[in-house]
């Protein structure tokens, strides 16, 4: 069991029922809350919690619960508008290594799911602290705490003695745990989200008298688009505005409204959230916008207090097409098109283009939520509202910053999988991530961390606007193609070669037709006709010949999509042919994506209706239609693929590696690169492969070591060493392939007078045979976590850049892809003629480094560089690791913002 360690702050989590609580650590302040919350209950849950019944158990699990902080024991409280509603704690046994948990939840507050997440708050600590496994007694017919532990989704097992039952729930944490957790947080957040999403009474706070408001034109917006609940302003300065009854205060409506748009100055916003939170309002969305942080401040902590969730601030607002409660809390210029695509942005200027855009092409909105500054309110709290809808089968995300990457992701993970979820990779470049942190406070990241988030989760990234909506029209109109296959129709040659060049430069693959349709389609269309890929039907082809044509290319098993590039001609305005039609004619909707390309479109992409109510997007470049069909295949493959496990090393010791770190940094309190000695251990405790070494102070000790470790190659290499050195090749602090005594000596000799006063030793190791030399790494992202890199290595790794990224921890697949990635991946797999080398031995490395960087939140960065690859076996060769004093954090814990 470790030291007592220092509480964490209060958080807040959601209820079954949306109801927002405090989990914090109990204090000695809290006993007269605590002895009522027992002196409260019935004599029935006190014999249940208790087994036996009475004032003095209770008084004494107050005085227990609020003694000072000791080792061995947790307790957490859940309160609610500064009422305490439950209580969890636990108890270690004589080994530290299990503990026995209690849970009491005030009268009449049960079912709710108070004991689930005080409970899953103390498993979170409980972990923390070492324990593995916790254990309770209970009678058998306290029905209620029984169902708890069996529901909890971890693995449990339960023994009677006569009335009581003794259940032992280990503590590692699974898919199942995690699936379990997940699920309450979706009901709870969902019951959170009704009143702002589907609110029967609204008010506007800051509606003016007079046009030019920004709090009129939501009102505005408001009546006019069919609200049907009951409708206020606040307006201490008028009685009615636009027809709308008007009331000085918050607290003066006849009835506490479900949601407030609040569209006041900064300095008002802080009191007039407190005053709605005091109303019993359910939600808040703030379009005010440039507070400053001790507003900031105050506005969450009254969301919090009051149990309020909140968009914005700095929004453009809210709205749900949904005609049962059909809500436009917006001040964009028009009113969203009611549909299907769920839309969730930070910037309120790309809200409005991605409205205008789904409205002209058709496909309109089922929620919107512009989410600002996102204090509250986050695109993982939209994705789980849309999963669960029934009305949305498309997501849009523009986020310029991630709060939890980790649940984000897990959760797209899992929405994804019923329906796409595309974004506008926001934030790509230097410049781009300056911007979004002066644009919304964001905290943004690299490049290769954001693409690896939505790699793995499944996520559809775009670069602009643009793009999501192009994309967005193929993935709502046609099916999801098998393959990457494309073939190209066209009635212009040129037109087709720029086509053909658009695939190809998308990744899409464009093949010769099979010889049964080289055969057939000559027949078939005008003579001059050019049977390959492209298909050049030329300018004489008649509506009848394109349709036709199109159908037999659809029908063929190898080809997965078509792209139809049409220009109009004189020949079919003469005969009343239209192309167009042939395309959209067809027999139905077709199994295969079908696109069109119009050089002559004014508008970037549009939908053409077919006949049986389905469409086919056409484009009017063909880039566009290329890139959207290479996402489509993309998230066909992603989803065609088996979700990934994620393996268990085996000869782990994480306690020791622990060890390991808090050593260091109790030494090294501002953290710091480990010796070669701690980062051999570290990686020991993992079973990291490394390359034979000895660490040598003076000249003799560097020639023993030597002659120890001379390894079949005859040769060592000596490695300089003092603290903070990073690139040693850059430093010239190597010397390699010393074979004698001689050479050993001059080399030390050399290293020592060159970086006299620096150096505190040498590493001495065998010269490694021939092999690939990788690089592979960690790099601990403040916001997404720890980033496992793979590469090209040696001394040109940082230069060539050929590295990619997978966000730990790393399944099967994401080691796969983390391999196949690079442009060095053919030499991997015996490319020049040596063999391949030893993938599985890599794939280990892959999977240990990933254990190492989840296991320990103070591991800064890890440069393994080279990682030598043969087909023997994989080894590092030379290793660097930083670690920082950070707190662990549980990702998955069940908490707001």
């Amino acid at each position: 069991m470790k030291d007592v360690m220092p509480p964490r702050p209060p958080v807040h989590a959601l209820l079954a029922d949306g109801t927002t609580v405090g989990i914090r650590a109990v204090a000695p302040e809290d006993h007269d809350q605590l002895e009522g919350l027992y002196q409260e209950m019935s004599p029935e849950n006190l014999r249940r919690r208790f087994f036996c019944t009475g004032a003095r158990p209770g008084r004494l699990a107050a005085d227990e619960a609020c003694a000072p902080a000791r080792p061995g024991h947790r307790a957490l409280l859940a309160e609610r508008a500064g009422q305490v509603i439950g209580l969890a704690e636990y108890h270690t046994d004589d080994t530290g290594n299990r503990a026995d948990v209690a849970v009491a939840v005030a009268e009449g507050l049960h079912h709710r799911g108070v004991g689930t997440l005080l409970v899953e708050h103390l498993v979170s600590r409980a972990r923390a602290d070492g324990i593995t496994a916790l254990t309770a007694d209970a009678l058998s017919d306290n029905h209620e705490i029984l169902r708890l532990f069996t529901d909890l989704g971890l693995h449990s097992t339960r023994r009677f003695e006569g009335p009581e039952v003794r259940y032992v729930i280990a503590l590692e944490e699974d898919d199942t745990y995690l699936a379990a957790t997940e699920a309450r947080g979706r009901t709870a957040d969902i019951a959170s989200l009704t009143p702002l999403l589907k609110p029967r009474t609204i008010a506007v706070a800051g509606a003016g008298r007079h046009p030019g408001s920004v709090g009129r034109a939501l009102l505005h917006h408001l009546r006019e688009d069919g609200f049907t609940g009951r409708l206020f302003a606040v307006n201490p300065r008028a009685k009615a505005i636009l027809g709308v009854p008007s009331y000085p205060s918050v607290g003066a409506l006849p009835v506490p409204p479900d949601l407030v748009v609040v569209a006041v100055p900064a300095a008002a916003v802080p009191p007039l959230a407190e005053e709605c939170g005091k109303a019993g309002v359910r939600a808040l969305v703030v379009v005010s916008a440039d507070l400053d942080a001790a507003q900031a401040e105050a506005l969450l902590a009254s969301c919090r207090t009051y149990g309020m969730r909140m968009v914005g601030p700095n929004c453009l607002g809210i709205a749900n097409t949904d005609p049962s409660c059909r809500v436009d809390a917006t001040f964009a210029a028009a009113h969203p098109r009611t549909g299907t695509a769920g839309v969730a942005v930070q910037s309120g200027g790309v809200g409005i283009a991605l409205l205008e855009g789904l409205s002209r092409l058709g496909i309109g909105v089922s929620t919107f939520a512009s989410l600002g500054d996102k204090y509250d309110v986050s695109g993982n709290d939209m994705l789980q509202w849309w999963e669960g809808d029934g009305r949305t089968d498309l997501a849009l995300l523009h986020l310029e910053s991630f709060g939890n990457p980790a649940a984000f992701s897990r959760t797209a993970r899992r929405v994804t999988r019923r329906l796409p979820v595309l974004t506008i990779d926001a934030g790509r470049t230097d410049a781009g991530r300056r911007a979004a942190a002066s644009h919304t406070a964001a905290a943004a990241t690299g490049t290769m961390t954001r693409q690896a988030l939505f790699t793995q989760a499944g996520i559809t990234a775009t670069r602009s606007v643009g793009e999501l909506l192009e994309t967005a029209a193929l993935f709502h109109a046609q099916p999801l193609p098998k393959g990457t296959r494309v073939v190209v129709i066209t009635n212009a040659g040129g037109a087709g070669v720029l086509a053909a060049d658009a695939c190809a430069e998308a990744g899409l693959t464009l093949s010769p037709p099979g010889r049964e349709l080289a055969e057939d389609l000559p027949a078939l269309l005008p003579e001059g006709a050019a049977v390959g890929n492209p298909v050049d039907v030329t300018a004489a082809v008649t509506e009848d010949q394109l349709q036709e044509c199109l159908d037999r290319v659809v029908a063929q098993t190898a080809v997965d999509a078509v792209l139809v590039v049409l220009v109009p001609t004189a020949v079919a305005s003469a005969t009343g042919d239209d192309l167009v039609r042939a395309v959209t004619r067809g027999p139905g909707r077709r199994a295969k994506p079908v696109t069109v390309v119009r050089l002559e479109q004014d508008v970037p992409v549009t939908l053409l209706p077919v006949p049986d109510g389905e469409a086919v997007p056409s484009y009017a470049e063909a880039r566009a239609a290329a890139g959207a069909l290479a996402h489509a295949a993309r998230r066909a493959a992603w989803l065609a693929r088996p979700a990934g496990t994620v393996p268990e090393p085996e000869g782990v010791d994480r306690a020791r590696a622990h060890r390991v770190a808090e050593d260091f940094l109790a030494t090294h309190p501002d953290g710091g690169w480990l010796d070669p000695r701690a980062c051999a251990d570290l990686l020991a405790c993992y079973g990291i492969p490394q390359q034979p070494w000895e660490w040598a102070e003076s000249e003799d000790e560097a020639v023993l070591a030597a002659e120890r470790l001379r390894g079949p190659t005859g040769a060592v290499v000596l490695k300089a060493h003092w603290p903070g050195l990073v690139h040693k090749s850059l430093q010239h602090a190597v010397h390699l392939d010393l074979r004698d005594e001689t050479q050993v000596r001059a080399a030390f000799q050399d290293l020592r007078a060159r970086f006299e006063g620096l150096m505190t030793g040498v590493v001495v190791q065998p010269l490694a045979a021939r092999g690939t030399e990788l690089f592979a790494g960690v790099v601990q992202d403040g916001v997404f976590g720890p980033l496992v890199v793979f590469g090209l290595g040696g001394t040109a790794t940082e230069v060539l850049a050929d590295h990619a990224a997978c966000l730990a921890p790393l399944t099967d697949h994401d080691v796969h892809d983390l391999i196949t990635a690079p442009r060095c991946a053919p030499l991997l797999f015996g490319a020049l003629g040596g063999g391949p080398v030893d993938l599985p031995g890599l794939e280990q490395v892959l999977h240990r480094t990933s254990c190492m960087a989840t296991d320990l939140p103070q591991l800064a960065e890890a440069d393994f560089n080279p990682v030598l690859a043969r087909p023997g076996g994989v080894t590092v060769l030379d290793a660097r690791i930083r670690l920082l004093p950070r707190p662990s954090q549980d990702p998955y814990l069940r908490r707001l913002r």
